[in-house]
């Protein structure tokens, strides 16, 4: 996002969600048969999955555009954004990751999904999206699809099984896209998964290029405890400012978490910049304690900083391994602070940065009473 936009509108994020159970649908089957789906403008976050089980919550994720040259008089160099220099995308000619040289593909990346030995997957959930309009505009029609290899198979093409949040305003043209891929990752299990043919616009603009995907897997373990698992999905924009408009909350009820419980949260976003400030992520339980999330790479006044870190740190091997991922955040935050004094519920409260962004994906893992 470029350094002087204020293009982003109100925000209708995330109005307060009460969870309660809910059986995922199947995915959608691949192949040219296979149904449209609709786009909204506005996907409100609701409840994807939740399951009390032993066992817990996995990810693998990347960013699938990088830079390629600096645009900006100021900007640092790109070896050095790589690196983790600040940096935001609207400074940048962004470019294609590509790690597999196949021709047929124009962007691929891959991701270690860290599955443990003896676990089975529960379910799984691919989420995708990007900007299709900087240097180029493209077509949304093909938001919808990706192509997706298990580790040490073939590309298989995954398409959309529910609502794709799609919205564009005076800059950006910004959507998400999911799809049920539990029985792929069931064979596919642990390893290197590769997603290719993500629909993202490239080259330069004010506001930027950014795109990425991100695959949550919940898993069964008869060795480990017993927890809560949850996933929610939407796609809202947070607005620019710190005002009251800029903020929402999401009530997530019925944890039944012990005092000193842990936990951990994820969340995927888009167009966060690093260095860009205003915000952040502060999370209530039910018993008063407010804890201001943040780590070592996240630092509370700037979360959503264009990162892939669980806790602060590089979790599973990327290729590309970029640290500034320049528009894509996919991050996991240690939940435990907030769950000292134990908790029923727990309220998630985002701002948002002086530009604004975009949030796709939240999921929770907290210990459950036996």
């Amino acid at each position: 996002m470029g350094s002087s936009r204020g293009i982003l509108g109100t925000l209708g994020l995330l109005s307060c969600l009460v969870l309660s159970a809910n059986v995922p649908a199947a995915a959608a089957p691949p192949g040219p048969a296979a149904p449209a789906v609709r786009e909204m403008a506005k996907v409100p976050f609701t409840q994807r999955y939740q399951a009390v089980q032993r066992g817990g919550l996995v990810r693998a994720s990347n960013s699938s555009i990088a830079c390629r040259r600096e645009e900006a008089a100021d900007a640092e160099p790109c070896t050095e954004v790589n690196r983790g220099a600040a940096g935001v995308n609207g400074d940048f000619d962004m470019f294609y990751n590509e790690v597999d040289k196949d021709p047929d593909t124009y962007n691929s990346t891959r991701a270690e999904l860290k599955v443990p030995q003896g676990a089975k997957v529960s379910y799984a959930r691919l989420y995708w999206g990007g900007n299709l309009r900087v240097g180029e505009q493209k077509p949304p029609e093909d938001n919808g699809r990706v192509l997706v290899a298990e580790p040490g198979g073939a590309y298989k093409e995954v398409l959309a099984d529910t609502v794709i949040g799609h919205r564009a305003d005076a800059g950006s043209d910004a959507y998400q896209a999911s799809a049920d891929v539990t029985p792929m990752v069931r064979k596919g299990g642990a390893g290197m998964w590769t997603v290719a043919q993500l629909n993202i616009a490239m080259g330069h603009s004010e506001v930027g290029a950014w795109g990425g995907w991100t695959l949550v897997v919940a898993y069964e373990h008869p060795q480990e405890p017993v927890r809560r698992i949850s996933v929610w999905d939407g796609f809202e924009q947070i607005a620019a400012g710190a005002g009251p408009g800029a903020a929402d909350t999401v009530e997530i009820a019925g944890l039944d978490a012990a005092a000193g419980s842990a936990g951990k949260a994820g969340v995927v976003a888009y167009d966060g910049d690093r260095g860009t400030l205003g915000d952040s992520l502060t999370v209530t339980s039910d018993s008063g304690r407010r804890v201001d999330i943040s780590d070592a790479e996240n630092p509370f006044n700037d979360v959503m900083n264009s990162t892939i870190t669980e806790f602060g740190d590089p979790s599973f091997v990327r290729q590309p391994e970029h640290m500034n991922n320049l528009g894509y955040d996919a991050d996991v935050f240690d939940l435990s602070p907030a769950l000292s004094g134990g908790a029923r519920s727990l309220s998630f409260r985002f701002t948002g940065e002086s530009q604004g962004q975009f949030l796709g994906v939240l999921f929770v893992q907290t210990d459950a009473r036996r």
